[in-house]
């Protein structure tokens, strides 16, 4: 791919307050808020997405009052993540439907999943998709937590056999339709099935360093789970990561909404939250921008 750059101003940024984007409203005195105010200015300057003549980054614009490094995205060293983008999640048939189905619904996170997908296929962006596959032999774990005795009780993501795709088609643990064609693309890597949460048991990021990814734009489902589990390990594996807080959901429960929490935490640990808009024009910029046409 032969590389020029485009000099286009962009400005990329998340219309979101604290309250909405985070679901939380913090309650610390005056004195702490304003020397924490004063501790992130001095980190970090007032920053701005934009393309700086050469590169294209993706910032956090709302004022969480806390440091916004963003992230540069380069051709070459940037892929797309997307965890568990399978019927038991996001199809209103799946078996977890009736817990995640609210928010998957709210955040559009179907069609979101999907912008993603076809900016990458549009573009070349390689995508690595991480699936989250039970076989009969991991129903006889010795123990599980909360959710992997729920997910493992309703037959969450099942399969019959790890060499065969005998009743997979349609089945909870098969991809959203809409996403097949994309996923048999050419710029698509499915990588081995995780088993908990996060990529610790798959080859992920082995896939990722083969191909040269230092930056990740992460989505996918569920939000507090396998996705942010995800962006916790890519992360501790020294990966950039940021994450498109619409293209994922999360269960609502008398526990709470997972989703608001995984958007805490997302402001906290990644280099950037973005939405899937902001996602997609800065792919386009970086990716068309660095491509003769």
């Amino acid at each position: 791919m032969s590389t020029t750059k485009r000099n286009l101003p962009l400005v990329l940024g998340l219309a979101v307050t604290l309250a909405a984007a985070v679901g939380y409203s913090f309650s610390a005195g005056s004195t702490s808020s304003a020397a924490s105010n004063e501790v992130a200015k001095r980190v970090a300057p007032e920053p701005r997405a934009r393309n700086l003549d050469t590169e294209v980054k993706l910032v956090t614009s709302a004022d969480l009052g806390i440091p916004r490094p963003g992230m540069v995205l380069e051709a070459g060293r940037t892929a797309i993540v997307i965890t568990d983008p399978q019927n038991d999640f996001l199809s209103p048939d799946g078996v977890a439907w009736g817990v995640v189905g609210e928010s998957v619904t709210e955040n559009r996170t179907v069609d979101n999943i999907h912008a993603l997908f076809k900016t990458a296929s549009d573009l070349n962006v390689p995508v690595f998709v991480s699936p989250h596959y039970y076989y009969p032999h991991d129903h006889q774990w010795k123990f599980e937590g909360a959710l992997e005795s729920l997910m493992h009780g309703i037959n969450m993501f099942d399969r019959q056999d790890a060499l065969s795709c005998d009743h997979f088609h349609g089945s909870g643990a098969d991809w959203l339709e809409q996403y097949k064609p994309f996923i048999d693309g050419d710029n698509v890597v499915v990588t081995s099935p995780h088993k908990v949460y996060g990529p610790e048991s798959n080859d992920l990021v082995l896939q990722l360093r083969k191909r040269g990814i230092e930056k990740i734009v992460l989505a996918g489902m569920s939000a507090n789970l396998c996705t942010e589990s995800h962006m916790r390990e890519l992360i501790e594996q020294g990966f950039e990561v940021t994450v498109v807080q619409d293209a994922t959901a999360g269960a609502k429960t008398p526990a709470g909404d997972s989703h608001k929490v995984a958007v805490a935490n997302y402001h906290y640990i990644a280099s950037a939250v973005v939405t899937t808009e902001d996602a997609v024009a800065g792919l386009r910029e970086a990716f068309v921008g660095s491509s003769s046409n």
